[in-house]
Protein backbone atom coordinates (compact mmCIF):
# COMPACT_ATOMS: atom_id res chain seq x y z
CA UNK A 1 0.00 0.00 0.00
CA UNK A 2 1.28 3.22 -0.86
CA UNK A 3 0.35 6.20 1.78
CA UNK A 4 0.98 9.13 -0.47
CA UNK A 5 -1.61 11.52 -1.11
CA UNK A 6 -3.13 12.30 -4.80
CA UNK A 7 -4.78 15.30 -6.35
CA UNK A 8 -7.47 14.71 -8.54
CA UNK A 9 -8.51 17.33 -10.71
CA UNK A 10 -11.89 15.73 -12.81
CA UNK A 11 -14.88 16.19 -15.07
CA UNK A 12 -17.84 16.15 -13.80
CA UNK A 13 -21.24 15.72 -15.66
CA UNK A 14 -21.38 17.02 -19.25
CA UNK A 15 -17.51 17.58 -19.03
CA UNK A 16 -17.93 20.64 -16.00
CA UNK A 17 -14.11 20.71 -14.48
CA UNK A 18 -14.35 20.27 -10.78
CA UNK A 19 -11.41 21.78 -8.23
CA UNK A 20 -9.12 19.08 -7.26
CA UNK A 21 -9.66 16.65 -4.71
CA UNK A 22 -7.60 15.66 -2.12
CA UNK A 23 -8.05 11.76 -1.85
CA UNK A 24 -5.79 9.10 0.32
CA UNK A 25 -4.45 6.16 -1.01
CA UNK A 26 -1.90 5.98 -3.58
CA UNK A 27 -2.96 3.14 -6.45
CA UNK A 28 -6.14 3.00 -8.86
CA UNK A 29 -9.44 3.29 -7.97
CA UNK A 30 -11.22 0.19 -7.52
CA UNK A 31 -14.97 -1.17 -6.69
CA UNK A 32 -15.69 -3.78 -3.79
CA UNK A 33 -19.15 -5.62 -3.98
CA UNK A 34 -20.34 -6.46 -0.34
CA UNK A 35 -23.32 -8.44 0.81
CA UNK A 36 -26.46 -6.01 1.44
CA UNK A 37 -25.94 -3.60 3.92
CA UNK A 38 -22.71 -4.25 4.94
CA UNK A 39 -20.64 -1.37 3.44
CA UNK A 40 -19.86 0.19 6.48
CA UNK A 41 -19.06 -2.88 8.26
CA UNK A 42 -16.62 -3.67 4.88
CA UNK A 43 -15.74 0.12 4.98
CA UNK A 44 -14.63 -0.09 8.90
CA UNK A 45 -12.38 -3.17 8.86
CA UNK A 46 -10.38 -1.90 5.62
CA UNK A 47 -9.31 1.22 7.19
CA UNK A 48 -8.79 -0.60 10.71
CA UNK A 49 -6.19 -2.49 8.23
CA UNK A 50 -4.88 0.78 7.00
CA UNK A 51 -5.93 0.93 3.68
CA UNK A 52 -7.92 3.69 2.45
CA UNK A 53 -11.45 2.75 1.78
CA UNK A 54 -13.98 5.65 -0.09
CA UNK A 55 -17.80 5.38 0.99
CA UNK A 56 -19.78 7.87 -0.16
CA UNK A 57 -22.96 8.68 1.52
CA UNK A 58 -26.49 10.54 1.02
CA UNK A 59 -28.91 11.89 2.94
CA UNK A 60 -32.36 10.73 2.68
CA UNK A 61 -35.61 10.87 4.78
CA UNK A 62 -36.94 7.81 6.29
CA UNK A 63 -40.11 6.61 7.57
CA UNK A 64 -39.49 4.01 10.13
CA UNK A 65 -40.80 5.49 13.97
CA UNK A 66 -43.00 8.05 14.80
CA UNK A 67 -41.15 10.90 12.82
CA UNK A 68 -39.67 11.22 9.15
CA UNK A 69 -36.28 11.45 10.10
CA UNK A 70 -32.74 11.73 7.88
CA UNK A 71 -30.67 9.02 7.29
CA UNK A 72 -27.24 8.36 5.51
CA UNK A 73 -27.30 5.44 2.94
CA UNK A 74 -24.55 4.30 0.60
CA UNK A 75 -24.68 6.49 -2.61
CA UNK A 76 -24.22 2.88 -4.11
CA UNK A 77 -26.25 0.22 -2.02
CA UNK A 78 -23.86 -2.97 -2.29
CA UNK A 79 -20.23 -1.23 -3.22
CA UNK A 80 -17.73 1.04 -1.87
CA UNK A 81 -14.62 2.25 -3.40
CA UNK A 82 -10.95 1.39 -2.45
CA UNK A 83 -7.47 3.46 -3.47
CA UNK A 84 -4.76 1.52 -3.31
CA UNK A 85 -2.22 -0.03 -5.09
CA UNK A 86 -2.86 -3.92 -4.58
CA UNK A 87 -0.25 -6.61 -4.97
CA UNK A 88 -1.24 -10.36 -4.55
CA UNK A 89 -0.64 -10.41 -0.68
CA UNK A 90 -2.92 -7.41 -0.20
CA UNK A 91 -5.65 -8.43 -2.82
CA UNK A 92 -5.98 -11.48 -0.67
CA UNK A 93 -5.91 -9.64 2.53
CA UNK A 94 -8.57 -7.30 1.19
CA UNK A 95 -10.75 -9.93 -0.55
CA UNK A 96 -11.12 -12.14 3.09
CA UNK A 97 -12.85 -9.06 4.53
CA UNK A 98 -15.91 -10.28 6.55
CA UNK A 99 -18.87 -8.95 4.86
CA UNK A 100 -17.21 -8.47 1.16
CA UNK A 101 -18.76 -10.41 -1.98
CA UNK A 102 -15.67 -9.47 -4.05
CA UNK A 103 -13.20 -7.40 -5.95
CA UNK A 104 -14.37 -6.04 -9.29
CA UNK A 105 -12.25 -7.67 -11.84
CA UNK A 106 -11.43 -11.20 -12.94
CA UNK A 107 -8.00 -11.82 -10.44
CA UNK A 108 -5.73 -10.01 -8.74
CA UNK A 109 -3.62 -8.93 -11.57
CA UNK A 110 -7.03 -7.93 -13.77
CA UNK A 111 -8.88 -5.66 -11.42
CA UNK A 112 -11.28 -3.59 -12.87
CA UNK A 113 -10.10 0.16 -12.60
CA UNK A 114 -12.30 3.27 -12.30
CA UNK A 115 -11.14 6.70 -13.92
CA UNK A 116 -9.85 9.15 -11.50
CA UNK A 117 -12.06 12.08 -13.37
CA UNK A 118 -15.59 9.51 -12.47
CA UNK A 119 -13.91 8.88 -8.58
CA UNK A 120 -13.42 13.20 -8.50
CA UNK A 121 -16.96 13.64 -9.18
CA UNK A 122 -18.21 11.28 -6.64
CA UNK A 123 -15.92 12.28 -4.11
CA UNK A 124 -16.87 16.28 -5.22
CA UNK A 125 -21.00 15.25 -4.97
CA UNK A 126 -20.41 13.55 -1.88
CA UNK A 127 -18.94 16.58 -0.45
CA UNK A 128 -21.57 19.32 -1.42
CA UNK A 129 -24.29 20.15 0.68
CA UNK A 130 -26.97 19.81 -2.34
CA UNK A 131 -30.00 16.89 -2.24
CA UNK A 132 -28.91 14.17 -4.09
CA UNK A 133 -31.26 11.12 -5.26
CA UNK A 134 -29.98 7.60 -6.60
CA UNK A 135 -30.59 8.02 -10.51
CA UNK A 136 -30.69 4.56 -13.27
CA UNK A 137 -27.68 4.68 -15.32
CA UNK A 138 -28.51 6.17 -18.67
CA UNK A 139 -26.31 6.26 -21.79
CA UNK A 140 -26.45 7.57 -25.22
CA UNK A 141 -27.99 5.14 -27.56
CA UNK A 142 -30.39 2.97 -24.87
CA UNK A 143 -33.94 3.39 -25.15
CA UNK A 144 -35.70 5.70 -22.92
CA UNK A 145 -39.29 6.24 -21.60
CA UNK A 146 -40.23 9.69 -20.89
CA UNK A 147 -41.91 10.30 -17.30
CA UNK A 148 -42.81 13.83 -17.03
CA UNK A 149 -44.48 16.95 -19.27
CA UNK A 150 -46.45 17.17 -22.22
CA UNK A 151 -44.38 13.73 -24.05
CA UNK A 152 -44.81 11.01 -21.30
CA UNK A 153 -45.04 7.74 -22.31
CA UNK A 154 -43.25 8.65 -25.55
CA UNK A 155 -40.67 5.83 -26.10
CA UNK A 156 -37.28 6.47 -27.91
CA UNK A 157 -33.18 6.21 -27.94
CA UNK A 158 -31.44 8.58 -25.94
CA UNK A 159 -29.04 10.95 -28.49
CA UNK A 160 -27.48 13.04 -26.27
CA UNK A 161 -27.07 13.77 -22.36
CA UNK A 162 -26.00 17.46 -21.59
CA UNK A 163 -26.55 19.40 -18.58
CA UNK A 164 -29.68 20.62 -18.78
CA UNK A 165 -31.20 18.59 -21.55
CA UNK A 166 -30.99 15.17 -23.22
CA UNK A 167 -31.91 14.80 -26.84
CA UNK A 168 -34.41 12.08 -27.37
CA UNK A 169 -34.88 10.46 -30.46
CA UNK A 170 -38.14 8.81 -32.06
CA UNK A 171 -37.88 6.44 -35.09
CA UNK A 172 -40.53 5.05 -37.03
CA UNK A 173 -38.56 1.82 -37.88
CA UNK A 174 -40.61 0.75 -41.19
CA UNK A 175 -40.16 3.81 -42.58
CA UNK A 176 -36.68 3.89 -41.18
CA UNK A 177 -37.26 7.53 -40.67
CA UNK A 178 -36.43 9.82 -37.09
CA UNK A 179 -37.59 12.86 -35.17
CA UNK A 180 -35.73 14.06 -32.63
CA UNK A 181 -36.76 15.95 -29.64
CA UNK A 182 -35.10 17.87 -26.59
CA UNK A 183 -36.56 16.81 -23.15
CA UNK A 184 -35.96 17.94 -19.57
CA UNK A 185 -32.87 16.24 -18.24
CA UNK A 186 -33.74 13.26 -15.52
CA UNK A 187 -37.19 12.94 -17.35
CA UNK A 188 -35.96 10.11 -19.36
CA UNK A 189 -35.88 6.27 -17.74
CA UNK A 190 -35.00 3.03 -18.85
CA UNK A 191 -37.57 1.60 -21.21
Amino acid sequence: MNSAAMTVVGAGACGAVLPPVELGGGGKWHALWTRSHFEQRVFDQLAGKGYHPFLPKIEVWSQRGREPHRVSLPMFPGYLFLHDALDQHSYAEVRDTRGLVSLIGQRWDRLAEIPDREMAAVVQLERVDLPKRPHPFLHTGERVRITRGPLTGVEGCLLELRADRQLLVVSIELLRRSVAVEVEYGSAVSA
